[in-house]
């Protein structure tokens, strides 16, 4: 399923037409699109057959004009993190390493740029929950090790992984600069906030997140909405532009201690309003193709100036665990 947005794409607008994006308040800029694409698919066992979903999704976004291409979270095995497996280890990989040489190879082909998510081996006993940035040519362009490490029932990511070392930096390519973070850093808005006064130009969020299904419809829908609220409110409160890919179906904890989880699909993309410009359904595979102006950033910071008007003199609270 290829999904566009609804709404009229932005580049038929008169305006960017010339070269300029309308503002707020008649405030007009240049225009830098990028035409953004996510991928959301189910995951199973099988490795090959994941990187093939991947992969064909890749294609069938770059064959509607992406130039950018989000994957979710660990697409390439089931979320296996939902109990503590010793033998999981064994699908660790280098970065470089087997998913990014394939997934490069078809960057260089298509070119596009890609944002993957792998299990990494750093080393001997250290694991890293790691989204890696293939550009255009097939290069690492670099990678985000996630900061954020959840250890809750069917999340038992702390047994699998070390938090990152390397800060909130982002990722320089050729389509723009890539503020990529990986699921659980999604709630954090310090995260977000770092992404961008390190002067990122679009927020990447890499997913897998879902219901218990004994959950009530009443409790998935607040989820749900809870999820897409935070993520739009970082788009907001910085300006920029965000894509959440998630993967979406029911995968079971192998181990029977749970019913497992039933990933919510709704992968989105917002602009810099956290307006939104497309989003995927909950309970099937999509491909969603939006695009994306960076230069409305500069449009929307000029009438909503949060970073200017941020007492950076008054938040040394934010280093504390807790105020009282």
């Amino acid at each position: 399923m290829l999904i566009l947005p609804a709404q009229e794409s932005l580049s038929a607008h008169p305006a960017f037409q010339a070269g300029i994006t309308p503002g707020p308040k008649g405030v007009q800029t240049m225009s830098r699109m990028v035409r953004v694409g996510l991928v959301q698919h189910d995951c199973t066992e099988e490795y090959r057959r994941n990187l093939a979903e991947s992969e064909q999704g890749i294609r069938q976004a770059a064959a509607a004009g992406a130039n950018l291409v989000l994957l979710p979270e660990l697409h390439t095995s089931t979320y296996f993190c939902q109990t503590e497996d010793a033998s999981r280890f064994d699908q660790a990989e280098a970065v470089p390493g087997p998913t990014t040489q394939h997934l490069a190879a078809i960057a260089s082909e298509l070119g596009v740029v890609i944002v993957a998510s792998v299990f990494e081996r750093r080393a001997a006993g250290l694991y890293h929950n790691t989204a890696v940035v293939l550009e255009r040519d097939g290069s690492v362009a670099g990678c985000y090790r996630k900061m954020h490490i959840p250890d809750d029932p069917g999340y038992y990511e702390k047994f699998y992984f070390a938090p990152g070392d390397q800060g909130f930096v982002p990722v320089a390519t050729s389509v723009g600069v890539l503020g990529v973070l990986v699921c659980w850093d999604q709630w954090y808005p310090e995260a977000a906030r770092l992404m961008a006064l390190a002067g990122a130009e679009i927020l990447l969020y890499p997913t897998a997140i879902g219901w218990d299904p004994g959950d009530p419809a009443a409790e998935r829908e607040r989820q749900l909405d809870s999820w897409i609220t935070i993520q739009r409110a970082h788009s907001i409160a910085n300006g920029l532009p965000l894509a959440a890919c998630n993967r979406h179906g029911h995968e079971p904890d192998l181990q029977g201690h749970t019913d497992g989880i039933e990933f919510w699909g709704s992968s989105f993309l917002t602009g810099p309003q956290g307006e939104m410009l497309a989003q995927a359904p909950a309970g099937s595979p999509a491909v969603i193709v939006a695009d994306v102006d960076l230069g409305r950033t500069e449009a929307v910071r000029r009438i909503w100036p949060f970073l200017r008007d941020r007492r950076i003199d008054a938040y040394q609270g934010l280093t504390r665990r807790y105020a009282k």
